[in-house]
């Protein structure tokens, strides 16, 4: 292995980076290895291996080792990197916001098939905003307004970020606030959107990978001793939400459907919904909870 005071080895390099992560238990050593090397290097994943044996400087393979020392703690790679893809495009992240997930695409899916019309008859509101991938995709894709909600500044702060990366500072507008607390008029949102806390307190040190306990913000992921806690909020408060013929979507856990589809049957005491759906992801758990009011 060539590493003195002249610098490393790109080869060399990504050897050491995959053994690190497989010593960590990093299940995609191999991948990640590539991904966090090609972003040090500021090359792309092919230019790894078609430059493999030219040897870069002792700074920038300080920096390179400093960021694979990180990721052999568990840090996760998007925080390290400052960005993760969501839906083709590329959003900032930190630890003040949940990485994106691509369970959350399923989100997105279900609106542009079924919500868009919706979407475009009156307002649309996103609660728990985070980074903004989903406010943002909307209004990218649909060409729609949104607001945003989320009770932390910093987070809110994330989403800025994107909304002036992706150009929708004029499309998307934030709000910090505990979920629907800081609407009072009724009946005002024509697209209601959602991805709360939804993790089980006793979960979340026995049941989590470190990259999420250690790391990720726990304010966006408790969501009480059955999960359900900003659920059910949220759930309580959809009727005087939800215009007429309006929708919702919300993100929920594997094993929520039937207790949130018994909060949201609770919640139209007034026969107000057309229908109430648990919507599986393709591996064919509970993934949302889709709602639908009448006209």
């Amino acid at each position: 292995m060539q590493s003195n005071r002249d610098g490393w080895r790109i080869a060399d390099l990504l050897h050491h980076a995959l053994r690190l992560f497989e010593e960590a238990g990093i299940e995609t050593a191999q991948t990640e290895a590539e991904l966090l090397v090609a972003h040090c290097l500021e090359l792309s994943r092919t230019d790894l291996y078609l430059k493999a044996q030219a040897v870069i400087g002792m700074a920038q393979a300080d920096r390179c080792l400093a960021m694979l020392l990180r990721r052999s703690e568990r840090e996760p790679l998007a925080y390290i990197t400052g960005e993760r893809e969501f839906w083709s495009h590329t959003f900032n992240v930190s630890p003040a916001v949940l990485i994106p997930r691509p369970e959350t695409e399923l989100l997105i899916e279900r609106v542009l098939a079924v919500g868009g019309a919706s979407a475009n008859s009156g307002r649309s509101l996103d609660l728990c905003c985070g980074s903004g991938v989903v406010a943002i995709v909307l209004a990218l894709e649909l060409e729609i307004e949104v607001i945003g909600v989320d009770i932390s500044r910093p987070a809110l702060e994330v989403c800025r970020s994107n909304c002036r990366r992706h150009g929708v500072e004029q499309m998307v507008h934030l709000i910090q606030g505990d979920l629907a607390t800081c609407f009072c008029e009724k009946e005002q949102f024509s697209l209601i959107t959602a991805n709360p806390p939804y993790v089980c307190s006793s979960e979340m040190t026995s049941a989590m990978q470190p990259e999420v306990i250690r790391f990720e913000p726990h304010l966006a992921l408790d969501g009480g001793a059955q999960g359900v806690e900003q659920i059910r909020r949220i759930i309580a408060a959809l009727p005087r939400l939800l215009a007429p013929g309006g929708s919702f979507f919300m993100e929920i856990g594997a094993d929520q459907g039937d207790a949130v589809e018994e909060l949201a049957a609770v919640s139209d005491k007034d026969d107000l919904y057309e229908s109430i759906a648990i919507i599986k992801d393709y591996s064919g758990r509970d993934r949302m909870v889709q709602v639908s009011k009448k006209r």
